[in-house]
């Protein structure tokens, strides 16, 4: 067993049989890619070298820790890490860093905000506030996993803020009061102009410091609300404009992805003054379609598609809105799919001023800043950063459409045979999906140049990554 079958517990056992330090600390920063942060923790050495191996025995999974953590025990320099350097702003409000809870569950009551904020993230969205009647449905929520048996889609059929409008206001006053240096955004939802305008009224600077117009929600049951408003620019246009008479927060507009070109409904946003875009809400989605034909009916829910499964799709989105000139010098709030400072990373360089997650949190809980930060923090120390401000954007220009790639070379896949084990998967896969350009001998794949057109699909499915790329360019036969 590796890092991988770690439960992630709350009152971990391996800690409380370790008594020396916190081993479950330095699992799950393995199991959100912080390798370095662990390497920069143990520095050469773990305390339990020579103990039983109390934490295995305590483990449900009995996972080896003492021999996990050897492994990333070298001797090395120890670096404090320096959280400066994650230090921006949201359209002027300082942040400590650039992590936010967003609109959703993880932010619907005033302990839930305030936990996350003594967790460490910088500020939070919380959940949509309207004037209608919300009732929700049970169960609501439904996943797909991964082999491994972690989540990867994440399907919700949530709605918005449950309690009365006074109640939270009164939740807003008490966390700004409370808690000044914390970022709070507050999202709001209305059915016409005059809800969107008393909205916009009501939560004023003493209740929070910038409003998030929910243009995105794919479970509303009442029309002209959430995505549907979102697909129609000049109603993302006109309730902007409302909002932006009627309040001196800034605004930022929340997109849906339910549309082919997210930048015209940006752009409309822009036209009526928002400050800044937020992208993406959910997906519009179907999960666990009934197929028991006992009842003679097939029941089935359409809802918004969140989780690991959706980052590409919402680093798509990232990159046209980062292109979108309409949006030069406006804030960029992503989300859509993020769990790790990596996943984190890959927004900031496509042009995000700020990151918010929802469905990461509600699958492992706030205490995820802390990899989020100490990884992100750890990256851009290595690397010569003393802002984050300097990686924001820096790759948007390497994004190209598919008719300008060079089509004139061939990468070629290197097979490591050391490492193979034989299961000819590559084989298969090649043979009925691809070119035809393996052949087995005694049992193990060999490439044939002549056919291969370097699509690399033999390095996707080798299950022991046995297969690489060789990053050597070979020019194309004319």
């Amino acid at each position: 067993m590796n890092y991988n079958d770690c439960l992630l517990c709350n009152d971990a056992p391996c800690r409380k049989a370790c008594g020396v330090f916190d081993p479950d600390r330095l699992l799950r920063s393995l199991y959100f890619e912080n390798e370095d942060v662990v390497r920069n923790r143990l520095n050469g050495s773990i305390p339990c070298l020579h103990c039983d191996g109390r934490c295995r025995k305590a483990c449900p999974m009995k996972i080896d820790i003492r021999k996990i953590l050897l492994q990333y025990a070298e001797d090395n320099e120890k670096k404090p890490i320096d959280y400066s350097v994650l230090k921006t702003d949201f359209c002027g409000f300082p942040l400590e860093n650039p992590f936010l809870i967003s609109s959703s569950v993880v932010s619907s009551t005033y302990d839930m905000c305030a936990r996350a904020f003594e967790a460490g993230w910088a500020g939070a969205c919380f959940k949509t506030v309207c004037l209608m009647d919300i009732h929700e449905a049970s169960p609501r929520f439904s996943a797909i996993r991964s082999d491994r048996g972690r989540v990867i889609g994440f399907k919700n059929i949530e709605q918005l803020s449950d309690h009365s409008l006074v109640e939270n206001i009164d939740i807003f006053k008490r966390l700004k009061k409370n808690y000044p240096d914390r970022f709070l955004m507050i999202s709001i939802m209305g059915r016409n102009d005059e809800e969107w305008a008393y909205l916009a009224d009501v939560i004023d600077k003493e209740c929070a410091d910038a409003l998030e117009l929910n243009f995105s929600c794919p479970n509303m049951t009442e029309g002209h609300t959430g995505s549907d408003v979102g697909q129609i620019p000049e109603l993302v246009e006109r309730y902007t404009r409302i909002v932006k008479q009627h309040s001196s927060l800034p605004c930022i507009a929340k997109l849906t992805p339910n549309v082919t070109h997210i930048e015209e409904s940006a752009d409309a946003a822009i036209r009526g003054g928002a400050d800044g875009v937020a992208a993406i809400n959910t997906i519009k989605s179907l999960i666990d379609v009934d197929i028991d034909p006992t009842d003679g009916v097939f029941n089935a829910s359409i809802g918004g598609y969140s989780g690991k499964a959706v980052k590409p799709i919402a680093l798509r989105f990232i990159a046209e809105l980062s292109k979108d000139r309409n949006l030069e010098r406006k804030h960029i709030t992503a989300m859509g799919g993020i769990e790790t400072w990596k996943d984190a990373l890959e927004f900031l360089v496509l042009g995000a001023d700020s990151i918010q997650i929802t469905t990461a949190v509600m699958l492992y809980g706030y205490r995820i800043i802390d990899d989020l930060r100490d990884g992100l923090a750890l990256y851009l120390q290595q690397h010569g950063y003393s802002s984050i401000r300097q990686i924001e954007g820096s790759t948007i220009r390497g994004i190209v459409p598919s008719e300008e790639l060079d089509r004139s070379y061939i990468i070629y896949p290197r097979f490591l045979r050391e490492k193979c084990v034989g299961c000819q998967r590559c084989f298969v896969s090649c043979m009925d999906g691809g070119h035809q350009a393996i052949r087995i001998t005694e049992g193990k794949p060999v490439l044939l140049p002549d056919k291969c057109v370097g699509c690399h699909l033999c390095v996707l499915v080798c299950p022991n990554e046995a297969i690489v790329s060789s990053e050597i360019k070979v020019k194309k036969k004319q």
